[in-house]
């Protein structure tokens, strides 16, 4: 198993996770409305983290639902945990090990709050201290930079919202998915030859909004784990206030730009980093308008709607992470200094 084959099992993990999920997912969202909880405390790291960030945009503007992502060292450094009333606490965690996400569902639980664990191991110390688990079934996942872990997470999010939701229109968008994820990875060939034009890079930022405020933080990451450079993610309203310049004529920039309620708003950023300042633009997009100003534009299905084009923007993002790997002439299952499960307190 590598990271390559991870990133293109994901399809199938998608399509399977909702197939045999969504009736377990629905007993949750009943529960959760029979509780009638007022806002989600989310706690999460790293990749899980940022599968928290679309959680934020998803549950607010589908469900009606405030989020609050945590802060684990008031749990554990500070001994000073927040009062959790009335929340729903959710913890996301690929590996279910992190002793700060699991002391936030420990005082959750100890406070009265319904507790939710999203994890890939459903016998896991998260797991144990939940009221109910949503298991990823994503299978083992060997390379140390999280994928398939990331995608199905996201989906279980996704899952969860359309069941609070009781929209059907939901559930069907949800079902096709798996058939965007394999149009989208057609790409990798063009994603590797389009890699070899920044293999020398040792700086970027990466811009997303709404829903894909998450992806651009994932894309980052990513870039960081596994090629080493600084990649900075930023929303392209806070990129405007002040980072923006940093760019000069030629620098590199990476930018989702979904069709949807932002749209607009990525477009003026993205004429103006291409026209006033002449910056190197790799853009992932289902819009004519947003790919024509890239020089490297990458794809995503015409009909993916911004709800869901997260699950979708990742994998090219994901392929370019790993072909710039390879181009630099880095290991893609064995980055520096990292582990697969990172254990903090």
């Amino acid at each position: 198993m590598t990271l390559f084959s991870e990133i293109n099992e994901q399809p199938e993990r998608i399509r399977s996770l909702l197939s045999s999920q969504r009736k377990h997912i629905e007993k949750i969202a009943a529960e959760i409305q029979r509780h009638r909880v007022d806002y989600v405390f989310l706690a999460a790291r790293g990749t899980s983290d940022n599968a928290g960030r679309y959680a934020n945009y998803l549950l607010g503007a589908m469900n009606g639902l405030p989020l609050a992502l945590a802060t684990p060292s008031l749990f554990t450094y500070y001994k000073k945990p927040p009062t959790l009333k009335n929340a729903l606490v959710i913890g996301v965690s690929q590996s279910g090990k992190s002793p700060d996400i699991v002391s936030v569902l420990e005082e959750g639980r100890r406070q009265g709050c319904m507790t939710l664990s999203i994890t890939n191991e459903p016998n896991s110390p998260l797991a144990q201290n939940s009221d109910f688990v949503l298991e990823l079934q994503a299978g083992a996942e060997k390379a140390v930079a999280a994928t398939k872990t990331y995608t199905t997470e996201l989906m279980s999010i996704a899952m969860l919202s359309a069941a609070l939701s009781g929209n059907k229109k939901m559930w069907d968008d949800l079902g096709k998915v798996s058939a965007w994820m394999r149009e989208t990875l057609k790409q990798n060939d063009v994603v590797a030859q389009a890699v070899q034009r920044y293999r020398y890079i040792d700086q970027t930022v990466v811009l997303g909004r709404g829903f894909n405020y998450a992806t651009a933080f994932e894309w980052a990451l990513k870039l960081k784990e596994l090629t080493y450079i600084i990649a900075e993610p930023y929303s392209s309203a806070d990129f405007a206030h002040g980072p923006i310049a940093m760019v000069e004529s030629g620098y590199p920039v990476l930018a989702v730009a979904a069709k949807g309620k932002v749209l607009d708003s990525m477009l003026e950023m993205l004429r103006r980093l291409r026209s006033d300042i002449a910056a190197e633009l790799v853009v992932i997009s289902n819009d004519k308008k947003a790919l024509s100003l890239a020089q490297v534009p990458l794809q995503i299905p015409a009909d993916t709607p911004e709800w869901l084009s997260p699950l979708v923007s990742i994998l090219p993002a994901q392929l370019f992470a790993y072909h710039l790997t390879l181009a630099k002439g880095y290991n893609t299952e064995q980055p520096r200094s990292i582990r697969k499960v990172t254990e903090t307190k």
